[in-house]
C-alpha cells in the first residue's frame, strides 16, 4: 500500500472499491470506461446502495489489477494468523524434502478434519 494508507478494516466493499480506484488514479468515469459498467452503477457500488454481480465484480477486479479478496474482505478477515505466518516463514527456509513432508502432514490433517466434519453431518 502507499503512504496514503487507509484503514481497510472498517471499510465496506463500496469504500474499498472507491479507495482502490482512487489509489490507481482513476475517476468513476474512467473505471466505467475500462469495465463497460455504467458510471451510475459504479457510483451505486461505491455508495453501498447496491452490490456488484459476480460478472461486474470480475470486470472491476480486472480493471483495477486487483483481487476480489482485496475488495470483498477486510485485511483481517482472510489469511493465516500472525503465528501461522511465522511458521510458514520458518518452513520456507527448510530443504525441499522437509517442506514436502510438512505439506503432507498438513494435507493429512485437513483430510482428517474434513472427514470428521462430514461424519458430524451424517450422525445425529
Amino acid at each position: 500500500m502507499t503512504g496514503q494508507y487507509i484503514s481497510w478494516m472498517s471499510m465496506s466493499l463500496g469504500k474499498r472499491l472507491a479507495a482502490s480506484r482512487k489509489e490507481r488514479g482513476l475517476t468513476q468515469q474512467a473505471l466505467s470506461d475500462k469495465t463497460g459498467i455504467h458510471v451510475t452503477q459504479i457510483k451505486r457500488y461505491e455508495g453501498g446502495s447496491i452490490m456488484p454481480s459476480v460478472d461486474a465484480l470480475r470486470k472491476l477486479v480486472l480493471a483495477l489489477h486487483s483481487s476480489a479478496d482485496e475488495l470483498i474482505f477486510a485485511e483481517d478477515e482472510r489469511g493465516p494468523t500472525d503465528q501461522l505466518k511465522l511458521y510458514f516463514e520458518a518452513v520456507s527456509q527448510l530443504e525441499d524434502d522437509e517442506q514436502r513432508t510438512i505439506m503432507e502432514l498438513i494435507d493429512g490433517m485437513l483430510l482428517r478434519h474434513d472427514a470428521k466434519r462430514r461424519l458430524m453431518r451424517v450422525s445425529p
